[in-house]
Parts: C-alpha cells; sequence; structure tokens
C-alpha cells in the first residue's frame, strides 16, 4: 500500500504542475519566451535545454514552476530588441492576461476531467419520474407494512408522485392518518408517524428520485465530461461561499475553520483509504478550490499580477514597479502568516494537549 504522506506529494505535485503547465503552454503561444519549465523545486537532478527552454527535474519532488523571460521587470540587465519582445512585460494586456488566467484554467480543467471519470464510472444522474424506496429502517412504518429496498413508489391516496419533494409534502400532510401508498407491485396500508425518531422520517424510508444511468460506451466520456463540468461550477459557487464566509469571520474575530498542509494531508489520507474514486474526486475538488483561489485579486495570487497588468498603465512605469513589488511581498507574508496560522490550528486540533502548540499558538 502506498504510504499516505507519498499519495499527498503526490496529489499536490500534480495540481501545481497542472497549474504551471497552463502558464507554459500559454507562454509559448503568445511567444513569450519560457526560460525554464521545472518539475519540482532547485536543486536540479537533471536539466536539458530544448530551443530555447530548458526542462529540469529537481530534487524536491513538489509540483513544478515555470520561469518567464521578463516576468520581474525589474531584473536589472541589458535587453536587446528580440528579449524585449519576447519578454512577459512587453505583451500586450490580452497576452498577459492570456498566461495569468492559463493556470486558473487548466485547474478548473483537470477538476472537470477528474469529475469527469467519477461519472462515467458510476453512471449519469438521471431523474426519475417516480421516487424509488433506497432503504427502510428497521421497525419504522413502512417495514412493519413490508415496503422493501428499490420499491417504486407511484402514488398516494391516489395522487401520482414524480419527486421526493411531493413524496415529502404528501407524507407531511396526511401525518397521524392512514394513508393508501401505491408501488409498481403493491399497496400499502400504514400511517406517517407525527413524532417519529430522529433522523428517521415519518414512515422510516431512503427515498430518490435520481438514478446513476448507463449509456453506451461510447457516449460515456462525453455525458461524464458535461456532468463533471456541472460539478465543477457548483463546487466553484461553493467554495467562493466558502470565502466570503472565511474572510467576514476573519472581520469579526472568529478563527475559521480552514485546513491548512496538515489538514489536507489528513483528508487526503482519508479519501484515499476510502477506494481511488474517493480520492479521485478529492483531487478534483482541490483542484477546483486552488483555481478559485488563484482567482482571486490577492497580491502574490495570479487574480492580484491580473490586477496589475489593468491599474499598472495608471500609476506609470517606475512607481508600478516599486507598489508592485511592495504589495506583492506584502502580500506573500500575509500568506505565509495565514498558512502557518492554519497549520498551527490544524496541529492543535491533533495535539489538543501539546505545551508546544500552545506557545506556538500565542504568537497568533
Amino acid at each position: 500500500m502506498v504510504p499516505p504522506l507519498i499519495i499527498f506529494l503526490i496529489v499536490l505535485s500534480l495540481l501545481i504542475f497542472v497549474h504551471e503547465l497552463g502558464h507554459f503552454l500559454a507562454a509559448k503561444k503568445s511567444g513569450i519566451k519560457v526560460e525554464e519549465f521545472g518539475f519540482g523545486y532547485p536543486p536540479r537532478i537533471w536539466s536539458k535545454k530544448v530551443g530555447k527552454t530548458i526542462y529540469s527535474v529537481n530534487w524536491i519532488p513538489f509540483g513544478g514552476f515555470v520561469k518567464l523571460l521578463g516576468q520581474e521587470r525589474g531584473e536589472k540587465k541589458k535587453w536587446s530588441p528580440q528579449e524585449i519582445k519576447q519578454a512577459f512585460f512587453s505583451q500586450s494586456k490580452k497576452a498577459k492576461t492570456a498566461v495569468l488566467l492559463a493556470g486558473i484554467f487548466g485547474n478548473f480543467l483537470f477538476g472537470v476531467f477528474c469529475f469527469s471519470i467519477i461519472y462515467s464510472k458510476i453512471g449519469i444522474p438521471t431523474e426519475l419520474d417516480y421516487v424509488k424506496v433506497v432503504e427502510v429502517i428497521k421497525d419504522s412504518p413502512a417495514a412493519n407494512v413490508g415496503l422493501k429496498q428499490d420499491d417504486k413508489i407511484i402514488s398516494i391516496d391516489g395522487k401520482s408522485i414524480y419527486s421526493t419533494a411531493g413524496f415529502i409534502e404528501l407524507i407531511e400532510e396526511n401525518k397521524g392518518q392512514e394513508i393508501v401508498l401505491q408501488t409498481s407491485e403493491n399497496e400499502f396500508y400504514l400511517m406517517p408517524r407525527e413524532n417519529p425518531p430522529e433522523k428517521e422520517g415519518r414512515i422510516g424510508v431512503v427515498i430518490t428520485d435520481i438514478e446513476m444511468a448507463f449509456y453506451p460506451f461510447w457516449q460515456m466520456p462525453f455525458r461524464g465530461a458535461w456532468e463533471g463540468l456541472k460539478e465543477a461550477f457548483g463546487w466553484t459557487w461553493m467554495i467562493l461561499q466558502g470565502i466570503g464566509l472565511t474572510i467576514k469571520q476573519l472581520f469579526i474575530g472568529i478563527t475559521p475553520e480552514v485546513a491548512g498542509p496538515v489538514g489536507i494531508f489528513q483528508l487526503t489520507a482519508s479519501a484515499a483509504e476510502q477506494g481511488i474514486l474517493q480520492l479521485i474526486q478529492f483531487v478534483g475538488i482541490l483542484s477546483i478550490n486552488l483555481a478559485v483561489l488563484n482567482f482571486l485579486p490577492f497580491p502574490a495570487l495570479d487574480g492580484g499580477h491580473l490586477m496589475f497588468v489593468y491599474i499598472g498603465p495608471l500609476l506609470g512605469k517606475k512607481r508600478r514597479e516599486k507598489i508592485e513589488h511592495i504589495v506583492t511581498t506584502a502580500g506573500f507574508i500575509l500568506l505565509i502568516s495565514l498558512m502557518i496560522l492554519v497549520t498551527i490550528n490544524d496541529l492543535s486540533r491533533l495535539f489538543k494537549d501539546s505545551p508546544i502548540i500552545s506557545f506556538l499558538k500565542s504568537f497568533f
């Protein structure tokens, strides 16, 4: 079995590599010189120059990086006309935007890809025109009259059922009264409970109006991709809501429950224990999360760099370079500080009585 730490490193390396690959491809397409495209971080193990780009494999096996000519405009060197033409800083806003967004887009597409694999394997969610029994709880009204798993509920008291919402509404309307529940094969007489046990429901069934359907093998990748795209947008919205809540909590002095590297390691290990599909789903969620975070207009992130692409001309060349350097440095320090904070919180959940953790928390 692969150790959890190795799985964790592979997952994060893959996500970062996909992100940097997006930047690399967009830069090449825009005619920007890529000085180096590395897997992992230096020192180097191996490197080879192909054309004008050095491709390297490095000792720290954690993601990768892309070094673009002129990405740091403050580089002190004499620029030849050819270098200026191929430098990042001399490109149009459109080209710079494409390069900065490419990493974000790469992570989003990778998330879609992961979700597509899941749906291609487990089936495509398809709405039913009836309600299907998923589970019958022991000693409940449904169990006592003989309702079984996979039974198809067609109507209640002659009223057709097309959705879980319709089913729940009719059950609520008839609590404490005997009803006639019609399935595709039988008819049952039972009484929805007025005060059911917690999490059991009034008649004691778990139901669904969705079925995981399978189509001809050649259709599954396309249908899976479409469902994966919808899933990716769904997670994007949920992550944005989570970020909004986190910012709100920080402003009112509440420490948000945000997972740092230690927390992500735990979640990755847990997902891996549940099976390959659960791990792939978790990787997809992480990839979407990385895309959303990098899109934020925060210094040191792609969104922050993109912000300066558009407000930079308003500041003037020299002033812009100075302000961008200061803001990016401050943003980077803040990101590192937040990372340390959430890591300490992760560790404090693991080692609640540790005096070392208590000491560290006193600084934050």
